[in-house]
C-alpha cells in the first residue's frame, strides 16, 4: 500500500472537486461543525492539533454522510502576543512571520485530510476580519458597555502588558507559567460583561455541555446573595461598603480588610503619619500572586491604616487593615470576624481582639482563650435582638433588620468581573479610540474603519504603536484639532469572540455579516476545543453573541449547542509534551512513516477523548498493521455471499458504531471495527456489506478508503455516500454469544501458553458447539496448530482427559 501516494490523490482530488463546499439549502437539515480555531504558530501542527482537530473532522464527516448540509471552516487566530514574541526573537516582522507560518499549518492540516471549507478560511490578522472587532467595538461604547476606567490591573512583566483575569492562573501569567502576576493601577478599556452575568448563568442549563465545564462557568461567575453592610469612617462622613454572605456575624466584627489595590487605600491614609508606610507595605502586597493571596494556607499580613470604621449595629470603633486575603471583589472591604479562618488568625498575629457570637449551644464562650475560629452553625448570642435564634434561621431576618435600620441593603453579588480589554502591544487589533484635548475621547467613525495597524514600528521596550508618529498623532473627527490616537491593542480574545459568525459570509466587505445567512448557519451544533479555555473564550463569546442578538442581528442565545471537551495527548512517559524533555511527537514524522489514516485512527484508539492520553507507538504500529490488512483485502476483494454471523455483527456494529461516534467514543468504535473485520477477513462478503464497512471506517481514514471504494467501482466520492442504516431483524444474539465464547477461549488459549510452552493446542467442546469453533480461525489468533474436537468423538486426542471438564460455552484446552 503506497499510502503517500494514494493520500496525494486523493486531496487533490477533493480540492479540484470542491466536495466539502457548501451553501445555504433548503433541502437539507444544516449541521455546523467548529474545532477552536488555531494560532498558527511557527512549529506548525503539534500532536494536539493532530487530535483535536481529527475528532472534528470524524463529526463532521460522519454528519455529512448522514445527509446534513455540514458547515466545517477553518480559520486562524493569527493576532496576539506569540506571534509578536516569536517575530522578535527570530528577528522578522509578525505580519511575515505569521503568513508563513499560515502556509505551513495549511500545508499540514491538508496532510492530515480534515474535510474543511477552505473557502471560508479567515485570519484575524486580515484588517478585513478585525475591522468588525472595531465595529463591535463601537456598537458596545455607544450602549454603554465599552468604558474606561483607573483601575487595579494584572501586570506579566515578560508579556509588558496587562492580563485579563481569566488569563491568570493560579497567580501566574497563562502564557508564561513561571511568571508570577503583579498588580498595576492603569488606565484601561473594559468591556461590561456583568451586565449580561445572570443570562449568562442561566443560559448554561439549556446547553449540552460537559456537567464540569457548566460547573466551572458558574463558580467563575459566582452569583452569591448577601448583604452591603455600611461602616462609616470614625471622624469622617465618608462610608465604607462591605458585601457579606454571612450578616449573622456582624456583631462578631472587630476589624476590617481592605484590598492592597483600592483606591481606598490612598485615601485613608494621605496625609497622615501612617501614609508613607501603608502605601509601601500596600505595593508591596499587590506584587504577591493571586494564588496565595487566596490559599488559606498561606501566610496573611497587613498593615493598620491609622483609621478606624464604625460597626452600624452596636456602635463599636473596628480598626481599619490593608491585608493581603482582601481582593477587589465587590467593594474590596472585608468585614472579618472571629467565626472564620482566616480572619481569626490574621487577628492573633497583630493582636486585635476576637469575640464570639456562635456557639453549638448558646453559651456564650470567650473567643480570647479558644485556639481557632468556631465556624460551625449553632445558636446565637450577645447579638441583641437575634440572641438565642439559630444563626442559619436569623440571617434572612438580621438582614431585612439591617436595611430596615439603613445599616445596609440585601444585594446579589457576581464574582465576574468586567473584561479588561487593553493590551499594551503591537499584534492586535487597534482600539479605534482617538483622544482630542477639547472633544475628550472621541470614537472613530465607522466609514473609516478599520483602522489599520502600521508596518513601520520599533520593536523593543514598552508599546510599538507609540514609535509610529504618523499613527499616533492624527486630527480629531470632530474639531480637526491636533489629536492622538490610542495605541493599545484589544485582547486576541474579541477576535474568537465572533469568528464562528464570520464563517457563514466570510467576504463581506458591507458588513459583519448577513444576518439571513448567519441565522441559518449558527449556532454550532458541535463545538470541539479544551478545558482551559472554559473560563476564558467560552464565557466571552457566550457574551458577544448575547450582545450581537440585543443587536437585532442574531435570533439566538447561545453560540454553541454542544461542547466537547477533549482530553490531552503526552508523550510516552505520561509528561506533558516539550522540546525540554525531549518527548515531542511531530505529526508530519508520523504521516511520513505510518501514513495519516494510521495517525488519525491511533489518535482516538489510545483512550476515550474526553481522557487523557499517553503516546504509544506500538498502538499506532498495530493500526498500521490492520489499515494494511483492510487495503489488502479489499485491494483483492471479489464479491461473495455474506455468512448469516457476519451480517448479524454487520448491523450490530453499524448500530453501535454509529452511537459511539455521535457519543465521542472513538475508542470503542475503533474495536468493533476491527472485531467487525476479523470476522469475514478470512471469508467472502457481497457488495453492500463491503461497502458498509468502507463507509463505517471512513470518518477515521479517509485516503485509504476513498481509494478502495473508486477500486470497487463506485463512483467517488465515499465521502458523500449515506451512511449506513442497520436492520435490527438480522442482528442475531446468539451470534453474540458464540462470538463472546471464542474470544474467551482465545485468551484462556493465551494465558495458558504464557505458562506452558508447547506447539500444539487441543479444544474440547459440546457437540452442538462444535460448528462455533473453527480450528483454521484459532489457529490464526493464537499462531500456532489448533486442532477441535467433540466431547463425544470417539477419536479425538485427550490423553490428559481435560474433555471431562467441558461446559455449556466453556471448551476445555490441552497444550502439548
Amino acid at each position: 500500500m503506497d499510502f503517500k501516494k494514494i493520500e496525494r490523490k486523493w486531496q487533490k482530488r477533493w480540492e479540484e472537486e470542491k466536495i466539502f463546499e457548501v451553501k445555504e439549502s433548503a433541502k437539507k437539515k444544516k449541521f455546523y461543525v467548529l474545532d477552536m480555531f488555531p494560532y498558527p504558530s511557527g512549529a506548525g501542527l503539534h500532536i494536539g492539533h493532530a487530535f483535536v482537530f481529527s475528532l472534528g473532522d470524524i463529526f463532521a464527516r460522519f454528519k455529512r454522510m448522514q445527509g446534513h448540509n455540514v458547515l466545517y471552516p477553518i480559520g486562524y487566530d493569527s493576532l496576539g502576543l506569540p506571534a509578536e514574541n516569536a517575530a522578535i526573537e527570530a528577528g522578522t516582522h509578525p505580519e511575515e512571520y505569521t503568513k508563513k507560518s499560515i502556509a505551513n499549518f495549511m500545508k499540514q492540516q491538508k496532510a492530515m485530510g480534515w474535510s474543511y471549507d477552505w473557502s471560508r478560511a479567515v485570519k484575524t490578522s486580515n484588517p478585513e476580519f478585525y475591522r468588525w472587532d472595531q465595529w463591535i467595538f463601537l456598537k458596545m461604547l455607544e450602549k454603554g458597555l465599552a468604558y474606561r476606567k483607573k483601575a487595579p490591573v494584572n501586570w506579566c512583566r515578560k508579556c509588558d502588558t496587562v492580563l485579563a483575569n481569566e488569563q491568570v492562573i493560579d497567580g501566574k501569567c497563562w502564557r508564561h507559567e513561571d511568571t508570577e502576576v503583579e498588580i498595576k493601577n492603569l488606565e484601561q478599556w473594559f468591556l461590561k460583561i456583568t451586565d449580561y452575568a445572570e443570562e449568562l448563568l442561566e443560559g448554561l442549563d439549556k446547553l449540552d455541555w460537559p456537567d464540569n465545564a457548566k460547573k466551572r462557568q458558574r463558580n467563575w461567575i459566582g452569583k452569591s446573595y448577601g448583604t452591603d453592610i455600611y461602616f462609616e469612617i470614625d471622624g469622617s462622613d465618608k462610608v465604607l461598603p462591605t458585601y457579606t454572605t454571612r450578616c449573622d456575624t456582624i456583631f462578631s466584627v472587630t476589624f476590617l480588610a481592605i484590598a492592597p489595590e483600592s483606591p481606598l487605600v490612598n485615601e485613608l491614609v494621605e496625609g497622615t503619619d501612617w501614609e508613607k508606610d501603608v502605601k509601601e507595605f500596600a505595593q508591596k502586597l499587590a506584587k504577591e500572586s493571586l494564588a496565595d493571596r487566596i490559599n488559606e494556607e498561606k501566610e496573611k499580613v497587613g498593615i493598620f491604616t491609622g483609621r478606624y470604621a464604625v460597626n452600624p449595629v452596636n456602635g463599636e470603633r473596628v480598626p481599619i487593615y490593608v491585608a493581603n486575603f482582601a481582593l477587589t471583589y465587590g467593594s474590596g472591604v472585608v468585614m472579618c470576624d472571629a467565626h472564620d479562618k482566616r480572619d481569626f488568625r490574621f487577628a492573633r498575629k497583630y493582636d486585635i481582639p476576637l469575640k464570639f457570637v456562635i456557639s453549638k449551644d448558646g453559651k456564650e464562650i470567650d473567643a480570647n482563650r479558644e485556639d481557632d475560629a468556631f465556624v460551625d452553625d449553632g445558636i446565637l448570642f450577645n447579638s441583641g435582638e437575634f440572641s438565642g435564634m439559630k444563626n442559619r434561621e436569623a440571617l434572612p431576618k438580621m438582614a431585612d433588620w439591617i436595611e430596615k435600620k439603613k445599616w445596609g441593603k440585601k444585594t446579589v453579588n457576581y464574582k465576574l468581573r468586567d473584561w479588561l480589554i487593553s493590551r499594551q502591544r503591537y499584534w492586535g487589533t487597534p482600539i479605534p479610540i482617538i483622544y482630542c484635548d477639547k472633544c475628550g475621547v472621541v470614537p472613530i467613525p465607522e466609514k473609516d474603519l478599520p483602522v489599520k495597524l502600521p508596518k513601520d514600528v520599533k520593536f523593543g521596550k514598552g508599546n510599538p504603536l507609540k514609535t509610529n508618529d504618523k499613527f499616533v498623532h492624527v486630527k480629531c473627527p470632530k474639531c480637526k484639532s491636533d489629536a492622538r490616537r490610542e495605541t493599545d491593542t484589544m485582547d486576541t480574545f474579541a477576535n474568537s469572540s465572533w469568528y464562528f459568525l464570520r464563517y457563514a459570509d466570510p467576504r463581506n466587505d458591507k458588513k459583519i455579516f448577513d444576518e439571513k445567512k448567519a441565522n441559518y448557519w449558527a449556532p454550532i451544533d458541535q463545538y470541539i476545543g479544551g478545558p482551559e479555555h472554559i473560563t476564558g473564550h467560552l464565557i466571552y463569546f457566550r457574551f458577544y453573541t448575547k450582545f450581537l442578538r440585543d443587536l437585532g442581528l442574531l435570533k439566538f442565545d447561545e453560540p454553541a449547542l454542544r461542547y466537547f471537551t477533549q482530553g490531552i495527548v503526552h508523550g510516552a512517559d505520561g509528561e506533558k509534551m516539550s522540546k525540554s524533555r525531549g518527548n515531542v511527537i511531530e505529526p508530519l514524522e508520523m504521516i511520513k512513516k505510518f501514513g495519516a489514516d494510521t495517525l488519525r485512527l491511533a489518535l482516538v484508539s489510545f483512550a476515550g477523548p474526553d481522557k487523557d492520553s499517553s503516546w504509544d507507538e506500538k498502538i499506532v504500529v498495530g493500526n498500521h498493521k490492520f489499515l494494511k490488512k483492510v487495503y489488502e483485502y479489499f485491494d483483492g476483494w471479489k464479491p461473495g455471499k455474506t455468512e448469516a454471523i457476519v451480517e448479524s455483527k454487520l448491523n450490530k456494529t453499524v448500530k453501535e458504531v454509529t452511537d459511539y461516534i455521535q457519543n465521542f467514543k472513538h475508542n470503542l468504535a475503533a474495536i468493533k471495527l476491527r472485531n467487525l473485520f476479523n470476522s469475514f477477513v478470512d471469508g467472502a462478503i457481497d457488495k453492500k456489506s463491503a461497502e458498509t464497512f468502507l463507509k463505517l471506517l471512513h470518518v477515521y481514514c479517509p485516503f485509504v478508503t476513498e481509494e478502495l471504494w473508486e477500486k470497487m467501482g463506485n463512483k467517488p466520492f465515499v465521502s458523500l455516500a449515506d451512511w449506513p442504516k442497520f436492520d435490527g431483524k438480522k442482528i442475531n444474539e446468539k451470534f453474540d454469544k458464540i462470538d463472546a465464547a471464542v474470544d474467551k477461549t482465545i485468551s484462556d488459549v493465551l494465558n495458558i501458553l504464557k505458562i506452558v510452552n508447547g506447539e500444539k493446542i487441543y479444544v474440547y467442546v459440546l457437540p452442538n458447539e462444535l460448528e462455533n469453533y473453527d480450528a483454521e480461525v484459532l489457529g490464526k489468533r493464537v499462531g500456532k496448530e489448533v486442532r477441535v474436537f467433540a466431547v463425544n468423538d470417539a477419536k479425538k486426542y485427550d490423553p490428559l482427559g481435560k474433555s471431562a471438564k467441558v461446559k455449556p460455552g466453556r471448551p476445555a484446552i490441552y497444550v502439548e
